[in-house]
This record gives C-alpha cells, structure tokens and sequence, in this order.
C-alpha cells in the first residue's frame, strides 16, 4: 500500500509540472523584429483590415481612434469587455514593443498572464512581422484616453487564467487553413488573420475553439440574434464582384443594406485598396463547399 502510494503521489507531482509546462505562456522570440523599420501609413492600413478600431473604440463617439475600449462581448463563458488600448498610462501607453508583439500574437500579457480568446490572437498570431510593427507605431500616434478597462465578468472555472493556456496548447496555431495557390495568398492572410473573418462565420466546438473542418459553414449570432451566413459555395452563390462591392458599398446584390457588426467590417474594408478587397472575394470564392 504504501509503495502504491508512493506511486501515486509521483505520478501527481508529474503530472503538476505537466500541467505547468503546458498552461505556460509562449513568448515571442525579440530578435525576430531586430532590424524592422516601422511605417505608421502601413501601420494604420493594418489597424483599419484588422479591425481595431471597432471593438476598441469608444462607445457612441463619433471619433473611433479613441481606443478607451468598454464594448461587450456575451458568451456561454461569460461577458468580456474590449480594454483600453490607446496610448496611456490606462491603456498600452507603458507597454513595449515586445509587450505589445506578445500581446496580439501570443495572447499574453505583460505581467505573463493569459488574454481570454475574446480577443482574437488565435488569428492575429499569424500576422507578419513587419506588420505588427508597424502597427504598433501607428497605435502610439493615436490620442490617449484614461478611462480604466472594465473587468471582465468571468465566474469559476473560467476566470483561472492558467487554464487558457492549456486551450491554446490544444487550439492555437500559426498555420494556415486553407492550403492555397500564389495568387490568393493575400486574400487568406486578410481572411484568416488581419480581417479574422472566421471568428464570426464558423461554428465552434463545445469549449469555443473554432471548428475547422466547417471552416466559414455559418454560425450562431454572439448577440443572440439570427446566424451568421456560411461563405461556402454550397450556400453562399454571390459573384466574386458581388463579394468585393459589398465589402466597398454595404450593398448586397439584392440591394439590401449591411446591419449590425459587419457594418463596422465594411466601414473598414471600404478605406482598404479596391485590390484587397478583390483579394478577399477570391479567397471566400476558392472555399470548398461543406456539403449538409
């Protein structure tokens, strides 16, 4: 008995540092960004595809380079709120760069703690280098705000933050999904990360990973309200014009008017070159189809 004991207790402290090991933060690697020159005009292309401005902004103002944050975000996990990320002391005004790189591309704080994937680094951890850099630079030219993020309302088990990172180890990847010739590569790199169009048009699994093998099938409204549409051809028959007007006008091809968030999607895509949003349409027109 107590030689089993003995065993047992072993195997608990192995699988403790298992465990650890696992739920770690994984950190950028610094030197990977050594010798990058930043452009805040590249800079603020990548803050407009990657949507920064709509969830951060502040609620009703008009100005949406004020980064103060405070848009919800409902879940089965529970509601998480959009945090300041202007350049203050409130906000991401006392972060560094590799604070910054390891936020949007590894989901990790400053201080080592897990970001819930609310916010959407699964998608951004495919950024280019260059990009985030950029992007970083163009975020500090932008007006500060010292309005607090809000607390997230996260209740047991999901507010253990340690947890998150064994979701990552079991979810996150750089690796692309669609496999995909020369001339749609911009298309996925808008789709899967700067633009993170899969985060709202495909359904996820029961701990709210994405669900790969129905890669944009359609998915439930987070708000509650309808579904969001499947892009696959079996269901989605727009013409890859129609796809990139939409994306310029908010005009459907039955002239219906763009609503609810993906208004704020073409209210960014509509500042990007008329050749990324072509780009876009090519890709969404290359999805195989997801059968019933």
């Amino acid at each position: 008995m107590r030689f089993f004991l003995k065993l047992v207790v072993l195997a608990a402290i192995v699988a403790a540092g298992i465990g650890l090991w696992v739920t770690a933060p994984d950190r950028v690697d610094p030197a990977r960004f050594a010798g990058l020159t930043a452009d805040t005009t590249r800079g603020q292309a990548v803050f407009t595809a990657a949507g920064c401005a709509s969830c951060h902004h502040t609620k009703g103002d008009e100005n949406k380079l004020v980064l103060t944050g405070g848009m919800e975000f409902v879940s089965d996990f529970g509601t998480f709120y959009a945090p300041n990320i202007s350049p203050s002391p409130a906000g991401i005004g006392g972060w560094t760069f590799d604070d910054f790189a390891n936020a949007v591309t590894r989901g990790v704080s400053p201080e080592g703690q897990h970001y819930y994937p609310a916010f959407p680094y699964t998608a951004y951890t495919k950024m280019k280098d260059q990009d985030v850099v950029d992007l970083w630079a163009y975020i500090q030219t932008l007006p500060p705000s010292d309005v607090a993020s809000k607390p997230h309302d996260v209740g047991f088990p999901f507010n253990i933050r340690r947890s998150v990172g064994g979701w990552k180890f079991l979810f996150m990847s750089d690796a692309y999904v669609m496999d995909v010739p020369p001339d749609l590569e911009r298309g996925r790199y808008l789709v899967e990360a700067l633009a993170h169009c899969a985060e709202c048009h495909t359904p996820r699994n029961p701990v709210g990973a994405l669900d790969k093998s129905r890669w944009m099938g359609g998915a439930p409204n987070p708000s509650g309200k309808g579904t969001i549409p499947r892009l696959t051809p079996d269901k989605f028959d727009w013409s890859a014009d129609d796809v990139a007007y939409y994306l310029e006008t908010g005009f459907t091809p039955s002239f219906d008017a763009v609503g609810g968030h993906m208004a704020e999607v073409v209210e960014n895509f509509s500042q990007l070159p008329a050749e990324d949003r072509r780009a876009v349409a090519a890709y969404v027109k290359a999805l195989p189809a997801l059968g019933n």
